[in-house]
């Protein structure tokens, strides 16, 4: 190639690269601050001290990348921020106590710490979701999809979810921005708790379903729609859509259709 070529190939990426104007390092700097945030809270090897210490550190770092509001810096959020961790751990703690009690195949709660990929998701959903209302939205939005890419698990961190909660198996999993859900719900892989219709005019409607306590979602099922509320203590099978308000105490299937086409020749 020549050195005319290269310089202009160089050129046209420079303009290009202009219109994009970002920090890529953010990305992965939240997913170490994501990291030493999990091991200060769950490992028993990682002083507390120490790993407030590093995660403050780290914090600071991000905040000075991603805050642009010199009259308010960013980095002073992590004191608030620092107030809500031993709530989030009671939390976490009860999550872990509900997967355990309800999931015949957890035979330790040691085992839901470090092999449920649910629990590693909902544990950074509420420490991602505690952070968003220090007005920093960044941050907790590359924290959840640092936990999407590790489970297969998308929960929106604005999304308002109660406690305990259960997520098992988690893979395919999607929880939408306005969804709300209450208190000792279950739910399984593949479950959508999504929008009827996808339209940036909608930003701030409410578009995902209410999902009240005690109800169970079953694998795949797709429940959509801001008015679609899932009445306490239903069961929604698996494979059912769902766009309408479903009352509480029921219970809601999907009646599979085989045809078999008796006139395929062997």
């Amino acid at each position: 190639m020549s050195l005319y070529l290269k310089q202009e190939i160089i050129k046209k990426i420079e303009i290009e690269k202009a219109k994009v104007s970002n920090f890529y390092c953010i990305k992965s700097k939240t997913e170490q601050f994501t990291e030493q945030l999990f091991l200060t809270l769950f490992d028993k090897e990682t002083d507390v001290e120490k790993g407030m210490n590093e995660l403050e550190i780290q914090f600071q770092t991000l905040a000075d990348l991603v805050c642009f509001k010199k009259e308010n810096p960013c980095r002073e959020i992590w004191t608030d921020f620092m107030k809500k961790l031993p709530d989030i751990l009671q939390k976490l703690n009860n999550d872990a106590c509900f997967i355990k009690e309800n999931d015949p195949a957890a035979n330790s709660i040691d085992e839901v710490y470090l092999a449920y990929p649910g629990f590693y998701a909902i544990a950074i959903y509420r420490l991602s979701h505690a952070l968003l209302e220090f007005g920093l939205p960044l941050v907790p939005r590359l924290m959840s999809e640092s936990a999407h890419t590790k489970t297969g698990t998308d929960i929106n961190p604005n999304a308002i979810i109660g406690n305990p909660f259960f997520i098992d198996h988690a893979t395919g999993v999607v929880i939408g921005e306005t969804c709300e859900i209450e208190n000792h719900v279950k739910i399984y892989q593949g479950v959508t708790l999504g929008a009827l219709l996808v339209d940036k005019t909608l930003k701030h409607k409410k578009r995902h379903p209410t999902i009240k306590s005690n109800v169970t979602i079953y694998a795949n099922a797709t429940i959509l729609g801001g008015d679609t509320i899932i009445g306490e203590g239903s069961t929604i099978g698996g494979n059912v859509w769902l766009t309408k308000s479903v009352d509480k105490h029921s219970t809601v299937t999907h009646k599979p259709m085989v045809r078999i086409n008796e006139n395929k020749k062997a």
